[in-house]
């Protein structure tokens, strides 16, 4: 075990359990799944309250495997999918930096979760035990590609935006 390996465990727990955070808080704190689906709706996410327990259990699962390193680039691609989707959805319109609730926050958790897939979870994770191996371009390709497509798939079939939203970006 090295300090790469050491690093690379805080940086997947921390990620990782920060996502599975804002999963469990869609279904089960504050308006509950029955607010967050009236939020979701709101945004133009539709129908609300499938995306909204779509996102949290993709929160909560990717966030998982991230944390204890099994199938990485897969919670890679799923953590792509969800920062492309917040970032479109809740935060492009506000500029880059999350004081003015823009879109960085999302694209420093892509960002990690690609470098991740790239250098592989490391010698402290499931992966590494299940024989799995180590970052490979191959792994940060399926987290990349499969995130993207994902994330854009989602807004194609489901972001119907608010009729102000439209108004105000077609002027």
């Amino acid at each position: 075990m090295s300090a790469l390996d050491t690093g690379l465990l805080l940086l997947r727990v921390a990620t990782g359990v920060t996502l599975a955070a804002h999963g469990y808080v869609k279904l089960f704190r504050g308006g509950r799944l029955t607010g967050t689906a009236r939020w979701f709706d709101s945004i133009g996410m539709r129908p609300g309250r499938m995306q909204a327990l779509l996102a949290a259990i993709t929160e909560i699962a990717g966030g998982i495997l991230f944390a204890l390193g099994f199938l990485t680039p897969l919670a890679a691609a799923a953590i792509v999918a969800l920062m492309i989707v917040a970032a479109w959805t809740s935060h492009r319109d506000n500029g880059f930096f999350i004081v003015g609730n823009g879109w960085e926050y999302n694209f420093v958790l892509a960002v990690v979760a690609l470098s991740v897939a790239a250098t592989g979870p490391g010698a402290i994770s499931l992966d590494h035990v299940a024989g799995f191996g180590t970052g490979t371009w191959l792994g940060t390709l399926v987290a990349l590609s499969a995130g993207v497509v994902a994330g854009i798939g989602q807004l194609a079939m489901f972001y119907r935006p608010p009729a102000a939203a439209t108004e105000s970006t077609s002027s």
